[in-house]
């Protein structure tokens, strides 16, 4: 996610860092290359030209500071500004203070608005201690009740499902259901439609006059870019959107979207859909994805993952095994389990301050699997006191997991420079040990 657009702006901005000073000739010359930064990632063009007008005038009628750098004066003023491009402060969701919190969520067909109706649904289960309902409204297409039916035993949130004709009907009587069962939220997945599809844009004005929705969420695939852009601005004048949820930015998007779709629509982006797992949605924070952008990082988001994939009793478990030197290969590949759970490590490298510099550094999701088959490869006696392993059972490990013999040395020989590295930072201080691979 904005991989590309990263490295671009890294590029535009490489000279003016080694500038002396800010002048009117490097502002001009950096912020010709941001522009075209911006509209190679896919930005609307009169929001690319007024992003630059403004970071221009911001950077030229700024006081410079002694103290900072000009080239790092200019960053800040490019994130201050590329965050306020991208909303400003972060936007959740509204909950109805009175009542229940009613959710609709629409979009085309094939944007993603099951899923996200599941994803948002554990999100608030989890995070907010909701206790929400889905609703089936997607009577288009025969497989979407039974795709919400599957996602909500996944979650465990009760879903509605009515197999009739009427989607306004089915709605009305979800609500009626999720007031017997005492939902505090219900969220409805209505179907994908054109907004030129006057018919299907009549049932969505219908769904929303029964409803009476506290959110009505445009869901928008990131990868189409400024189609998603477009496609939003026509939803919002037919229906009375809220915001918009961003799908499938784990992907090879460039990240136009997100920049565009706030300053055109006048419609703030509330949650962005990083993969395809059941966990992998974050509220939108335009001031962390502008740092992230810029290549600084967002360890907010790193640690509210680590947070929220980690269960705190193993965490201690696995803590007080390590400085008893109890720690085995088998607690070692329940950790890895963790680590793969926060999501790809390439987006999780992203988001820790400094590794975007690391460019030599390649980050190889299969390392993790071939690990895991390794210790898979070994026997229960094996992974509990890996200094039995010699030179036979290496060979034997190596050809059980496909691996050639000196990843299994690699491997071992990790394990104990990570086990002694905990045990010492155990008996150095007190407090929680955040695990991880050395």
């Amino acid at each position: 996610m904005f991989e590309q657009l990263q490295d671009r702006l890294a590029r535009a901005l490489k000279n003016i860092k080694g500038q002396g000073k800010i002048s009117e000739v490097n502002i001009k010359d950096a912020m010709r290359d941001v522009r075209r930064a911006l509209l190679e990632a896919d930005v609307n063009f009169k929001v690319a030209r007024d992003f630059v007008k403004q970071v221009q005038e911001k950077a030229q009628g700024g006081l410079v500071l002694t103290s900072v750098k000009p080239g790092q004066q200019f960053i800040k003023i490019l994130q201050n500004e590329l965050t306020e491009f991208l909303g400003g402060d972060q936007q959740g969701i509204r909950f109805n203070s009175s009542g229940q919190t009613v959710i609709v969520m629409a979009g085309l067909q094939g944007s993603g608005k099951t899923t996200s109706s599941a994803k948002i649904a554990r999100f608030l289960k989890i995070r907010h201690n909701k206790k929400p309902l889905l609703i089936a409204a997607d009577l288009q297409r025969p497989a979407a009740m039974d795709q919400l039916e599957v996602l909500g035993r996944q979650i465990s949130v009760p879903v509605y499902v009515e197999r009739i004709s009427d989607p306004a009907q089915v709605v009305k009587n979800g609500l009626l259901q999720s007031q017997e069962l005492q939902c505090d939220v219900v969220i409805i997945d209505t179907a994908g439609r054109l907004h030129v599809d006057d018919g299907l844009m009549d049932e969505l004005k219908q769904i929303i006059h029964v409803a009476n929705p506290t959110e009505i969420f445009f869901v928008a695939d990131g990868m189409t870019g400024q189609d998603a852009v477009n496609s939003s601005m026509a939803f919002s004048q037919i229906a009375d959107l809220s915001g918009i949820i961003l799908t499938k930015m784990d992907g090879d998007a460039r990240g136009g979207a997100a920049l565009s779709i706030r300053k055109i629509t006048g419609q703030p982006v509330k949650f962005i859909g990083t993969g395809e797992g059941i966990e992998a949605i974050e509220l939108f924070h335009p001031d962390r994805l502008s740092k992230r952008i810029l290549g600084m990082g967002d360890i907010v988001t790193f640690v509210e993952k680590a947070q929220s994939v980690i269960d705190e009793k193993e965490a201690e478990r696995l803590q007080k095994r390590l400085v008893s030197n109890t720690f085995t290969l088998e607690d070692f590949k329940s950790q890895l389990k963790q680590i793969q759970s926060m999501g790809p490590l390439s987006q999780m490298m992203n988001m820790i301050p400094g590794a975007g510099k690391l460019k030599g550094m390649k980050v190889d999701e299969k390392q993790l699997v071939w690990v895991e088959a390794i210790i898979n490869s070994m026997t229960v006696d094996e992974r509990k006191k890996p200094e039995i392993i010699n030179g036979s059972r290496r060979k034997r490990i190596a050809k059980g997991a496909g691996r050639p013999v000196f990843e299994v040395n690699q491997l071992l020989k990790q394990f104990s420079q990570m086990k002694k590295m905990m045990r010492n930072m155990g008996n150095m201080k007190k407090g929680r040990i955040p695990f991880g691979l050395n």
